[in-house]
């Protein structure tokens, strides 16, 4: 049923355009008339009932409607009038005859009246409100924008209203830019009005004398007056509604309501206008202005009362906390508890500019819907859930820029060029093609930002084409998971405990809490997921612990390496291709200086090197790790067991990007594929 209604609109417009072709009988046009006038008179009243313009957003579309079934009634009038000697249905002829009520003369004053008033009046006012309203509204968007980000940044309103109120101006921007055209309608339906006219009359006072028509003037001006009519009400109806809904201010109630209370909000000018109209009734013996007087001073004194009985009454507690005035800010910030709420951080968010706004809110954007697939599919690979991603637009940076914030603070940032797209290139040469040169933000690749126009071209020469939002996502997708060990968090490791434990409850209890406790488990993951080794096997990960943990006295570096080979399989996938891995090794030797040279203590691990030791040992890791990069393959270091987790520690201060892995660490059926030998040679 709701899908054949879904459908009753577009089959009535075809019919209404299907009007002008077929004829109609006379008693069809009376009934499609009278539609036409109800549905007319719906319309207006339907404008002075909603609070705002956007309550009837479908006016626009409605305007257009109603003029095409006026055109349409019109000329299948005027085919019944000239081809029916003027007898164009019952209701033409009633309102013909009751205008008229005997003298054609007055009946065609009345008549053009009527279309003076319709076209000049009405349909000309409403249409400068219109053009206005659209310019004016459209003027305001930058400053109203400006004003909804500045109350996003005092924390008058959310995220959620900030969106709101942004569609809201978007709406409306886009109403008063279609009223603006809609308009054009109904001027257009008042000069057809004009000529249809002309043509009934003239064409029928022809058509009368050549068939010999009795009483052909009054026959066809009757008809031709009341066709005017039964057209013209329903479009000075409309042409109010249209003036109504372009001049209607944002309400709390509809007109009625609104005349009624700002009429009665103050008394004193009623009771004054009254008096008025007394002094003018006794001046010139008016009966009735004496009358219209005494309404009016009985309102106004009416309407005084009620506000003195108003201001006696004793407010409830309730209703005297709503009369309050508002708490300025420093009064807000005397409570010490409302200075630690302002105090919490966002763990992940991520600010624009207000020129890069449009890319995440705009109509259709699926920002978010991507960045949740991430997510999702990153929960799934690594095992851990990213937390809430909060969006702000924030003045103090340039319009083009965006900053993603961890726990509060700077971790990454760019820059888009709105309405162009991102080429990149592995040679970096883009000569064949004009654009601005840039960086692409998450892997520093150079790249270049070229117009929308440029787009078909650039991928015909076989260039990377990237939207503005992909570029975004990307680098936030990329900090999100160089900084996913900063996500775990007491409340994140209770979850992840809970789930194993639905499973293997036992376990859970003997390990976390019993062998380690809660903060060595969670320094565990932290490491792993540092080294983005994924942690969705929390299974093994639990059993690695319970096995060697007493041996260890629950040491959480020691245990991470039992963990990371525990894991091996899941680390040759990572790293291998092909059955094969590629790696620069460390040298024995060195090795055994790094091991004899390791000093733990309470404040952590601390390599003490010989400086011509450690010099050379960075420039063999440089010339070796060169040999993987021009090969295109991962920078991969291999060590013993035993000394990797030192290595690691003390190699990502010179090369942070490094992968360090043990021989423990991999598949037993995976060749290791080694592309040079890293040595440190001391000084003599």
């Amino acid at each position: 049923m709701r899908r054949i209604f879904d459908n009753v609109v577009a089959v009535g417009i075809i019919s209404v355009v299907l009007l002008m072709i077929i004829p109609l009988p006379p008693q069809m046009l009376d009934f499609m008339i009278l539609i036409n006038m109800a549905v007319s008179i719906l319309v207006l009243i339907i404008t002075m009932y909603v609070k705002e313009s956007l309550d009837f957003s479908i006016f626009p579309s409605l305007l257009l409607v109603t003029t095409i079934l006026r055109i349409a009634l019109n000329v299948s009038s005027t085919r019944l009038i000239l081809g029916n000697f003027g007898f164009a249905g019952q209701v033409i002829r009633t309102f013909g005859e009751f205008v008229i009520g005997g003298n054609i003369v007055v009946g065609l004053v009345i008549f053009v009246i009527i279309l003076v008033v319709q076209y000049i009046v009405i349909t000309k006012g409403a249409e400068r409100v219109a053009e206005v309203s659209a310019r004016f509204t459209l003027d305001a968007m930058p400053g109203k924008q400006m004003a909804i980000d500045a109350d996003l940044n005092t924390g008058v309103i959310d995220e959620a209203g900030a969106r709101e109120r942004r569609a809201k101006i978007s709406r409306e921007a886009e109403f008063y830019g279609a009223m603006d055209g809609a308009s054009k309608f109904v001027k257009g339906d008042a000069i057809v009005s004009l000529i249809v006219a002309a043509v009934n009359i003239v064409g029928g006072l022809i058509i009368g004398y050549l068939n010999n028509v009795p009483d052909v003037v009054a026959t066809y001006t009757i008809a031709t007056v009341g066709d005017g009519l039964v057209s013209q009400i329903p479009a000075l109806l409309i042409s109010t509604a249209t003036g109504m809904i372009v001049t209607r201010a944002a309400s709390e109630s509809n007109l009625s309501k609104d005349i009624i209370d700002q009429f009665s909000r103050i008394p004193t000018t009623m009771i004054i206008s009254g008096g008025a109209m007394v002094a003018v009734g006794f001046a010139l013996g008016f009966t009735i202005a004496l009358f219209i007087g005494a309404v009016m001073l009985t309102l106004g004194f009416i309407s005084m009362q009620k506000q003195r009985q108003t201001a006696k009454i004793v407010m409830s507690p309730e209703a005297a906390a709503i009369q309050e005035p508002l708490m300025t800010e420093t009064d807000f910030y005397r409570d010490p508890r409302n200075i630690y709420e302002d105090m919490e951080v966002d763990v992940i968010s991520v600010e624009f500019g207000y020129s890069l706004l449009p890319l995440i809110e705009e109509k259709g954007s699926n920002f978010e819907d991507r960045l949740t697939n991430f997510k999702r599919k990153f929960a799934s690979d690594m095992g851990i859930v990213i937390p809430e991603v909060t969006f702000l637009d924030n003045l103090q940076i340039t319009p083009n820029s965006y900053v993603i914030k961890i726990k509060g603070e700077q971790v990454a940032s760019g820059e888009i060029l709105p309405g162009h797209y991102l080429i990149m290139d592995s040679s970096g040469m883009f000569g064949d093609i004009d654009g601005i040169a840039t960086t692409e933000p998450a892997f520093g690749f150079p790249a270049m930002w070229i117009p929308a126009s440029g787009v078909e071209r650039a991928e015909i020469l076989g260039y990377s084409v990237i939207d503005p939002q992909s570029v975004i996502l990307t680098h936030l997708c990329d900090v999100l998971k160089n900084h996913s060990y900063e996500f775990i968090g007491r409340s994140e490791i209770e979850q992840l405990l809970s789930t194993v434990a639905k499973k293997n409850q036992a376990l859970v209890q003997e390990v976390v809490g019993g062998i380690v406790s809660v903060a060595v488990f969670q320094k565990i993951l932290v490491s792993l997921l540092r080294e983005h080794i994924p942690v969705k096997d929390l299974t093994t990960i639990i059993e690695t612990i319970a096995e060697y943990g007493p041996a260890v006295n629950g040491d959480s570096d020691i245990l991470t390496e039992y963990c990371r080979q525990a894991l091996r399989r899941t680390i040759t996938r990572l790293y291998a291709e092909g059955g094969t891995i590629n790696v620069v090794m460390l040298d024995f030797e060195l090795e055994s200086a790094i091991l004899k040279n390791v000093n733990k203590s309470a404040a952590g691990v601390h390599i003490a090197l010989d400086p011509n030791l450690l010099n050379g040992m960075l420039v063999s890791a440089a010339e070796n790790l060169s040999k993987l990069d021009n090969a295109g393959y991962p920078r991969i270091i291999m060590t013993a067991p035993v000394v990797r987790i030192y290595f690691k520690q003390f190699i990502e201060q010179y090369v942070p990007d490094v992968i360090v892995l043990s021989t423990s660490e991999i598949d037993t059926r995976t060749t290791i594929q080694t592309f040079g030998i890293i040595k440190g040679e001391a000084a003599a």
